[in-house]
């Protein structure tokens, strides 16, 4: 890499980061310090640019459980980790890389992959932020299912060492090496150790596998007397909702979205029509945001269906007041679209994404994003790992997001910082004690304010 025109080397980056241990030592992130904050006043911020009716739903979602409700507040880490101390090494991350933020999907050759498969909060980012929300899942997560403190150590330790080795062993790639690395289900059979873990793997790519675009079809789909398939609703998961949006409005926001993908995708959809769409609830936090399935019909009958999810700005940016121009590498900042953001960030923290994607912006003053819905999309189902499954699952993330962080310029530097010695992951696992505990005060909050009728919440749904 270059700075003002002068070639700096790997092992100088390394050697800055190396020197920033007399900054920010690496035993003080084992320190959490509670800050003053309402943690449900965070969730009714986000809730007022959220579709009402569906309100209930994300709180519903959130109740689940204590892991629940941590995968639906990356906000309130954001703000959390924005008032500790950080080394300021930015890189292109994820932002909200919890355990389950990790799954399987379909590569343009078909070959099915596992990785980094949300990013609606990515941009620029502190590389700590990011392995800690990995790691303070693996605790939140262990604590879920009733393991012991002893074993949740263990694997929250585990999996900041992942993190950090792999950066060590990327460090002895070249950036062409470490652009094309990837994990695909032969690697992940190596992992297994055994052969249940075999037995789970293989059972969650074969589900992936079935999960196509035709089968979409066959199961939320009718059509009546030879005419064209219609989504059947299914409120409030799925319905129409004309109030919202409406047709002519969508097909122009589908040939605005046609114009930024690639000329060979832009030119197989110039072959499609849409005929129909609809509002479809996904995942936790994501509840309320306008996410839109879209049904196109090919010359023979094919399906595709089409997600168009909003984007809004990312919790790093609002909560954890980091700007998005932050960082160079993809242009010295982002053009005003949220939409784009998140696009571009997949596509260089995955080792192969969807060629679907896509975004439009400035849609009646709202950003999107666009992907296909559940193209041979699976994840781990994280309740029926043991505890050793459980902490080699999230050591394979943690090598994944390393992988991630080694995209960007002056990554090395965090390889440098971090080193040889394991005692950054000590303060980290101890660090995710801390936090986990925070997270159970915030439950407990969660769950007054819904007594209380604070907060309006419909469960199972």
């Amino acid at each position: 890499m270059t700075v003002n025109g002068e070639a700096i080397t790997q092992a100088d980056v390394q050697a800055y980061g190396k020197s920033l241990r007399t900054k920010v030592k690496r035993s003080s992130h084992a320190r959490f310090e509670p800050v003053d904050r309402d943690p449900v006043k965070i969730i009714e911020e986000q809730n007022e640019t959220r579709v009402e009716q569906l309100i209930p739903v994300r709180i519903g979602r959130m109740l689940q459980s204590g892991f629940a409700y941590y995968r639906g507040t990356a906000a309130n880490m954001a703000f959390d980790l924005s008032k500790e101390s950080r080394t300021d090494i930015h890189v292109i991350g994820c932002g909200d890389a919890h355990a389950s933020n990790f799954g399987l999907f379909a590569a343009p050759d078909r070959r099915v992959l596992f990785d980094l498969n949300d990013f609606d909060e990515s941009g620029p980012i502190p590389w700590e932020w990011d392995i800690k929300r990995l790691a303070a899942s693996i605790e939140v997560g262990f604590r879920h299912r009733g393991f012991t403190a002893q074993q949740s150590e263990q694997a929250c330790r585990a999996c900041v060492a992942s993190y950090r080795n792999s950066l060590a062993q990327l460090s002895e790639k070249t950036a062409l090496e470490r652009y094309y690395f990837r994990i695909e289900m032969s690697d992940m059979l190596e992992m297994a150790q055994n052969e249940a873990g075999v037995k789970i793997i293989k059972k969650t790519v074969k589900k992936a596998e079935g999960r196509t675009s035709q089968r979409v079809l066959s199961k939320i789909t009718t059509a009546q007397d030879g005419g064209e398939p219609q989504i059947v609703d299914q409120p409030p998961i799925l319905q129409h909702v004309k109030d919202l949006i409406g047709m002519e409005e969508v097909q122009e926001i589908f040939d605005r979205y046609r114009g930024t993908l690639r000329p060979d995708i832009n030119l197989l959809l110039s072959k499609f029509r849409l005929v129909d769409f609809a509002l479809r609830v996904v995942g936790v936090g994501s509840v309320g945001t306008r996410c839109f399935i879209m049904l196109l019909i090919g010359p023979k009958g094919e399906a595709i269906f089409i997600q168009l999810k909003e984007a809004m700005p990312s919790v790093i940016e609002t909560y954890g007041g980091i700007a998005p121009n932050r960082l160079s590498g993809l242009g010295d900042t982002f053009p005003p679209s949220q939409g784009y953001r998140v696009v571009s960030t997949q596509q260089v923290l995955q080792a192969a994404s969807d060629p679907f994607l896509g975004w439009v912006g400035d849609v009646r003053g709202s950003d999107y994003f666009v992907r296909q819905f559940r193209d041979m999309k699976g994840s781990a189902d994280l309740d029926q790992l043991t505890p050793t499954q459980f902490e080699r699952y999230g050591m394979v993330c943690a090598g994944l997001l390393a992988r991630a962080h080694s995209q960007s310029p002056g990554w090395a530097a965090i390889q440098g910082y971090l080193g040889s010695s394991d005692v950054f992951d000590r303060s980290v696992a101890s660090w995710c004690k801390s936090y986990a505990d925070q997270i159970e005060r915030d439950f407990d909050a969660l769950q007054a304010a819904v007594k209380s009728g604070r907060l309006p919440c419909e469960t199972g749904v």
